[in-house]
């Protein structure tokens, strides 16, 4: 278990530094770590990728009330887009899981190594959506929630890279996009933990210390050591290349993706 604790809290580091310089959801970094690691845990393949999935929802509770908190602070959230939009994000990342629990891991590494390969696209162009529009009523608001949602729940993020978008096409600031979209992280967060840990408690051949489709040990190492390693990735973007580093990282994320679709077959 010691070898174990400290492999998470290294993947807890690693991912808390990237988070902090390169300004990406955790859930991008931890869930393919997590994929690897319980791999060589000896976790069940059936359940791997849904545990992966299920703890990084749950890692994400914690770091989004420090995100969100902090940019509060700055007044850069928009608390009544936060208002709309949260009762389709709790609708549709709670349903995501239901979904996802029906899929097989093989369908869901899949998924998510597509969506690892859009954001490399996104990093590798920096390509943004033009503001073109203001927020939709009443309905639009739930449809996009829902449909952010329901993505959050099949890859296991925060849903901070399909929100900002969202916002800035509706003529929202970049800054207070951001901003709302870390508050909007909470709720995806806290929706998508329930709906892994119900659909998870009647799963057989899961590993010692799991809460449904919530690996205990992994989620407590990566939180304490994301906490601590997070501040320093901040201070290293005001020093580093940050573009040139997304360029990098981008490239990181085709080969993992590549690497989690070569063990599909």
């Amino acid at each position: 278990m010691l070898s174990v604790i400290l492999l998470y809290l290294g993947l807890g580091a690693v991912a808390g530094v990237l988070a902090g310089l390169l300004g990406i959801g955790g859930g991008l970094v931890i869930v393919p770590m997590l994929v690897f690691a319980l791999a060589w845990q000896g976790v069940a393949a059936e359940h791997l990728m849904h545990l992966a999935l299920g703890t990084s929802l749950a890692t994400i509770i914690f770091t989004a009330v420090s995100s969100f908190m902090a940019h509060h602070r700055r007044g850069a959230v928009r608390w009544e887009v936060v208002r709309r939009i949260v009762p389709g994000i709790l609708v549709g990342t709670l349903g995501g899981t239901f979904v996802a629990a029906a899929l097989s891991t093989n369908f869901l590494k899949g998924f998510f190594v597509l969506f690892l390969y859009f954001v490399a696209f996104q990093m590798l162009t920096g390509r943004k959506p033009n503001p073109s529009r203001e927020l939709p009523g009443p309905a639009g608001m739930f449809g996009a929630g829902g449909t952010i949602g329901i993505f959050s729940s099949l890859v296991g993020i925060g849903g901070g890279t399909l929100s900002v978008p969202f916002m800035v096409w509706c003529n929202i600031g970049l800054h207070q996009a951001i901003g709302t979209s870390a508050a909007i992280g909470f709720p995806i967060a806290v929706a998508g933990t329930i709906g892994y840990v119900v659909n998870g408690l009647g799963a057989s051949d899961l590993p010692a210390y799991s809460l449904g489709f919530i690996y205990l040990p992994a989620l407590l190492a990566i939180v304490a050591a994301s906490v601590f390693t997070a501040p320093l990735g901040v201070r290293l973007a005001h020093s580093l290349p940050v573009d040139r580093l997304k360029k990098i990282f981008a490239l990181l994320l085709i080969a993992v993706g590549t690497r989690m679709l070569w063990d599909l077959f």
